[in-house]
């Protein structure tokens, strides 16, 4: 009958609707026997499309419709941005092959614009392959369309020469220009050359009631609405899956174009083989197989790992080993051993995720560090010889060296054998409302309403917000623009959108991977970066390809920078494996809910639930953490209770006893559904997986399969049917959604490290977890908020004190972390890093804007950069924000002529000082403003995530995050219907009213980090309405509202004015402690205790007992005075450098309290530079040597300050 040859599906990306699994459905609802794919440019959806047809009965026919270069497909002819297309169609296995060669070529080599290939390519791989001419935009129907028969003819001859299956491509659609003339030319070649013809329909949708769809489908594409005439668009609607008695009557005078696409479809007989395994080969020493090599290094690691190993740790591992040698895994096993020891020898901090960690033979190679034996933890959870698919040995590596380990993984296997792999995007609830309403022309407040309305919740359905949103159901109802917005929004809701790379996901193989699988660059990668497979995870594992997800993970990033800074800092060497798991600081931490910062335990839910648990080891750690997911969250109670002996532990029969005890008799791992279905039922433990699977896919008749086995196997162990029917209850809702022990325990670990280090080693970790943070506004906040409780205080950023990053600053015996340079928003730390090393570099004063701009390198310091650095306080020592700002010009301009005086490489006497200086010494004078405090806090708030400028808000910073939150980062979209305590401070307040006239106000709340928008309503507000004035502290219990990603609110249910209390030493007083150095850059601890109006300062001399510090008397009875030092340069540059270099000698052995002056006149102007940082005791000796020192070339006098 008919096959349709030229097919678009969603994996056109946004140029075709058609979905795989109905599309399929409809062609066998048809009743065709074949069908194909051919979507633009790629082959995203081949293999999906291959087992989906299969699933039909189907048989599948894998194409493209490829982009052809004019010339060849390395040219970038900006003339040549539209490439012929071509449908190419796979004959067999090796027409695949060179199929997947051309896609990955034309997206490696001929990317512009398109993904193109050329003739060149086309003559390489062209055996097994079927070529059609293509739709309107092919080369032969241009050449035909332009007039030019003969090129058309040379075009075909070219063609037909090496590829045997050539066929003109007829289409007929209305609204294609010169569409009649190209068919009417094909039909002309076809007769004059003998040359086949074929029909196709272009299909972009399956009915014909999907037409105005992907209409809009295109104008979200291309960014355009369908008022615009100009817009890419179809003409007509024929573009669906047409039946072959409609594709018949489109073609009543050319039976043999309808015939030839059934000729076609037989010769195309593709088999996939998803049964054989494509694992790369580590090369073993000493002519061992890999089955052998992975023994040795077993038994070896066995005795370093487990130095008192006995019968069951050996038994154990042969176990494993025999099979990982019936399952042919000894060469993934070593691949991961690889790259384990890889990571080890480079000390990048990694762990293991999932079910890996319960096998003791990744244990014994290093690439665990869980004792399987001493969790009880079962293997046949990853392993077993009943398993149909590959194990997942998934790896976290410290997220800012993933990197690393990806090129290690290169140019171990080879770049051809090593890519990431590609996940894509589709349209989601609200971004296909946004996306439809724009295609529409509808008016952004309208979309935008609508889109507000629709809960902001993981995986959420239009269906179900509509089910769950009374007012969007009203409007859905009584809006008929509305209900076409959202009809058509469903309609495409889900669509795959575009391409990106996985966060983890890796492929490595045996044969070069573009014989397996297409290739392309990653979505923002440039020609070096590493390829990426052109099919998502799931493909790739069904071809046996070992795919791998190396996970960058932020905090195993945090624990490695802690243990560097706990090393430098305290010179201990920590190792985290060697970290005692019975620390009673850690766990006392844990058990008063103070894990803010501590991998998986965050969120004030699960904080609540290991507040109440009170770990007393890490495996209650590793059983919270499994617990707290959807299904099990409900046996949390019941799990604190048994632990606490608040209920009776109970187990339904004795034989359960030893498999529960140490959960308190519930079921909390995957591990244990696997033990008790060996116990009670007689399951071997690879049985038991498989149930495992059927209970997880819930799917009726496996599971009707697999009760009955479990049922028959109770009763022959002798246990009553009715018991066994309670077990298997019992079981089956912890079977498909518990954690797999290995898991839960290899995670457990982690966050018990986390929550060590930041008992046992605050500041270290603490300015790890800031620097991890620092991408973060809500999370760098709330950690600022904790080193607060901790006592940590957290200093703002200052332009000399600061570095890159956060950093911990030392302060006589207390540590305190500075602010970053880099952390203030939008200053990168590619920006600041230049400045920050010329700041280390030449350890010059600065006391001044002007020094600042002269010894520090501003090269790279924009204008906008400098505004944010002045505003976010980091240039507050030399005065006024404000007033700095009015100079912000003067400043940048400075910066970058003294800059560029330092790179063009001129030298003077100045050199002689150390380094290049002006000839000038520009003054910029900044008026003596004052800043208004909340003005300095809202722009800290915004820069830095965090208010430092003193105000109310500084009371709060000590509250217990179990008794209110005064965090706007700890207020998330997840705890939309919560109740919660708030505490923070009225910043504004406006009176509204309902549509029924009742009063009510809108207070927006400040908070450490942010602020929150508080509704008060009329019954609240009639009694408390005095509280709510601008600058009070308030607490008030309320509801979170959530509208929409950005709109957090709280409804208010009670309210009252918020009096803090701080005391030391039984009086109410303020503590600011500063820093100071002298002029030999050592430090001055000063303290200020302020006191009603009185202030006194207290100066310690301890470091520095030779320091001479002037007392308020002494001041008095002593004023300073400016020592005058003029040098006339001369040529003579050894002389200059001699007379510099006595004159700082003469200087610096003279200490006081009086100032110097230095004037260099050179090239008939005096440069004046002001050594402020310099102070020395004037006396008559000491004018009169320095009057001897300078002889002819320069004199010296006092004048008074």
């Amino acid at each position: 009958m008919f096959t349709h040859l030229h097919n678009h599906t969603e994996y056109s990306l946004l140029d075709g609707l058609s979905r795989l699994d109905p599309l399929v459905s409809r062609a066998k609802e048809l009743n065709m026997s074949h069908l194909a794919i051919t979507d633009h440019g790629g082959l995203y959806g081949a293999i999906d499309f291959y087992q989906t047809a299969l699933k039909y009965e189907i048989n599948p026919i894998i194409g493209c419709e490829m982009y052809v270069a004019p010339s060849s497909r390395h040219d970038k002819n900006p003339n040549e941005k539209k490439p012929f297309h071509l449908t190419v169609l796979a004959k067999n296995q090796t027409g695949y092959g060179n199929l997947v060669k051309l896609v990955t070529a034309s997206q490696l080599e001929g990317f512009y614009y398109h993904p193109r290939i050329d003739r060149d390519l086309l003559e390489k791989y062209q055996e097994g392959l079927i070529i059609l001419s293509g739709c309107p935009s092919g080369e032969v129907p241009k050449l035909i369309n332009q007039g030019r028969m003969e090129e058309a003819e040379n075009t075909i001859n070219w063609y037909r020469e090496r590829f045997p299956d050539y066929h003109l491509e007829l289409m007929n659609h209305l609204g294609v220009e010169g569409l009649e003339e190209i068919n009417s030319g094909l039909m002309q070649l076809h007769h004059d050359m003998d040359i086949p013809i074929v029909a196709t329909n272009d299909s972009h949708y399956i009915s014909k009631e999907d037409a105005t769809l992907q209409d809009i489908l295109i104008c979200i594409h291309t960014n355009t609405n369908i008022n615009d005439p100009k817009r890419l668009k179809m003409d007509d609607n024929s573009y669906y899956l047409k039946s072959a008695e409609e594709m018949i009557q489109m073609y009543p005078e050319t039976p043999d174009a309808i015939k030839n696409t059934m000729l076609i479809a037989e010769k195309c007989e593709l088999d996939l083989d998803f049964s054989q395994l494509h694992l790369p080969e580590y090369s073993a020493p000493d002519n061992m197989d890999a089955d052998q090599f992975l023994e040795k290094l077993c038994f070896k690691g066995l005795k370093t790992r487990i130095a008192n190993h006995g019968t069951e740790e050996e038994s154990r591992l042969k176990y494993e080993l025999q099979v990982i040698k019936q399952t042919q895994y000894a060469n993934y096993f070593l691949v991961v051993w690889d790259i384990a020891k890889f990571v080890r020898e480079n000390d990048i901090a990694f762990a293991v995720r999932g079910s890996a960690a319960g096998s003791i033979v990744l244990y014994c190679l290093g690439v665990t560090d869980v004792n399987p034996l001493l969790y009880n933890i079962v293997f046949e959870r990853f392993l077993n010889v009943e398993r149909k698919e590959m194990p997942d040995i998934d790896m976290d590596f410290q997220d800012d060296r993933r990197e690393e380990v990806l090129n290690y993984v290169v140019e171990k296997y080879g770049r051809e054998h090593v890519a990431q792999i590609i996940t894509f995007g589709t349209l989601g609830a609200k971004a296909s409302i946004r996306d439809v309403g724009r295609a529409l022309a509808m008016p952004y407040e309208k979309v935008d309403g609508i889109a507000r309305l629709i809960p902001t919740r993981l995986n959420m359905k239009l269906d179900t917000a509509l089910e769950e949103t009374n007012e969007l159901k009203e409007l859905y109802q009584n809006d008929s623009e509305i209900k076409n917005l959202v009809d058509s929004a469903k309609s495409i809701e889900g669509t795959t959108r575009h391409s990106a790379t996985h966060a983890a996901g890796v492929v490595i193989s045996k044969e070069p991977l573009d014989t397996l699988v297409p290739l392309q660059r990653p979505p923002k990668g440039d020609e070096n970066s590493i390829s990426t497979t052109q099919y998502s995870m799931n493909p790739v594992a069904a071809l046996g390809l070992l795919k791998m997800d190396f996970l960058g993970l932020s905090n195993l990033s945090i624990l490695a920078n802690a243990k560097n800074l706990i090393y430098e800092s305290r010179g201990i060497n920590l190792e985290l494996r060697d970290i005692p798991l019975d620390d009673k600081p850690t766990l006392d931490n844990l058990s008063n809910g103070h894990t803010v910062g501590i991998f998986q335990l965050e969120g004030s839910g699960m904080t609540e639930h290991i507040k109440h648990l009170k770990p007393s080891s890490m495996v209650d750690v590793a059983s919270m953490i499994a617990l707290y997911r959807p299904g099990p969250m409900e046996q949390i109670e019941t799990f604190i209770k048994a632990k606490h002996g608040e209920i009776e532990v109970s187990y339904l029969d004795p034989v359960l006893k030893p498999i529960l005890e140490d959960t308190y008799g519930v079921i909390v791992f995957q591990d244990q559904v696997f033990l008790i279905a060996q116990a009670f039922a007689g399951y071997s433990l690879g049985e038991a997986d498989v149930l495992r699977k059927a209970m997880g896919k819930k799917v009726p008749e496996i599971m009707a399969q697999e009760k009955g086995k479990f049922l028959d196997g109770a009763v022959n162990q002798g246990y009553s049917l009715s018991l066994a029917e309670k077990v298997f209850s019992l079981i089956e809702p912890f079977a498909g959604y518990g954690f797999p022990k290995a898991h839960a325990v290899s995670y457990g670990l982690i966050s018990y490290w986390t929550a060590f280090l930041k008992s046992n080693f605050p500041e270290e970790y603490m300015v790890s977890l800031l620097n991890a943070y620092s991408d973060n506004s809500d999370k760098l906040a709330s950690s600022i908020v904790e080193c607060r409780r901790l006592g940590i205080q957290v200093l703002p950023p200052d332009i000399v004190l600061s570095d890159v990053r956060f950093r911990i600053e030392n302060d006589s015996n207390d540590k305190s972390i500075r602010y970053g340079l880099s952390n203030i928003k939008n200053v990168g730390e590619s920006t600041i890093r230049t400045f920050i090393d010329s700041k280390e570099q030449t350890q010059q004063p600065v006391n001044n804007i002007e020094e600042m701009c002269r010894n520090f390198d501003m090269t790279s310091v924009t204008k906008k950069t400098l505004e944010n650095l002045i505003m976010a306080g980091a240039l507050d020592r030399f005065g006024d924000r404000v007033s700095i700002l009015d100079c912000l010009d003067r400043i940048h301009s400075l910066g970058q002529s003294e800059a560029a005086l330092k790179n063009s490489s001129q030298t003077s006497m100045f050199d002689i000082l150390g380094e290049n200086s002006p000839t000038q010494l520009t003054h910029i004078e900044i008026a003596n403003g004052k800043t208004p405090a909340r003005e300095k806090n809202q722009w800290e708030v915004e820069l830095l995530g965090f208010g430092f400028s003193g105000n109310q808000l500084e009371a709060l910073a000590g509250t217990n995050p179990l008794e209110a939150t005064i965090s706007r980062g700890n207020i998330t979209q997840q705890m939309s219907g919560s109740n919660i305590v708030l505490r923070g401070q009225v910043s504004t307040t406006s009176e509204h009213t309902t549509k029924n006239g009742r009063p009510f106000l809108i207070a927006n709340i400040s908070l450490l980090d942010g602020d929150i928008d508080v509704f008060v309503w009329e019954n609240i507000l009639s009694t408390t309405k005095e509280i709510w004035q601008s600058g009070k502290l308030i607490e008030l219990e309320g509801t979170v509202r959530v509208r929409d990603d950005n709109n957090i609110s709280i409804s208010c249910q009670k309210c009252s004015e918020y009096q803090p209390t701080q005391e030391l030493n039984g009086n109410s007083q303020n503590i600011v402690a500063t820093q100071k150095k002298n002029s030999n850059g050592a430090k001055l601890n000063e303290s200020k205790i302020i006191s009603g109006n009185e202030t006194k300062s207290i100066i310690s001399q301890s470091e520095h007992p030779s320091m001479n510090i002037i007392t308020t008397t002494d001041a008095k009875e002593h004023q300073a005075k400016i020592l005058v030092v003029r040098i006339n340069e001369t040529d003579d540059q050894k002389k200059d450098e001699s007379v510099l270099r006595n004159i700082k000698t003469t200087l610096l052995d003279n200490p006081g309290n009086d100032k110097i002056l230095l004037e260099i006149f050179t090239e008939g102007v005096i440069v004046k530079m002001d050594w402020s940082l310099v102070k020395i005791a004037l006396d008559s000796e000491l004018i009169e040597n320095l009057k001897n020192i300078l002889g002819d070339n320069g004199t010296a006098w006092i004048v008074e300050d």
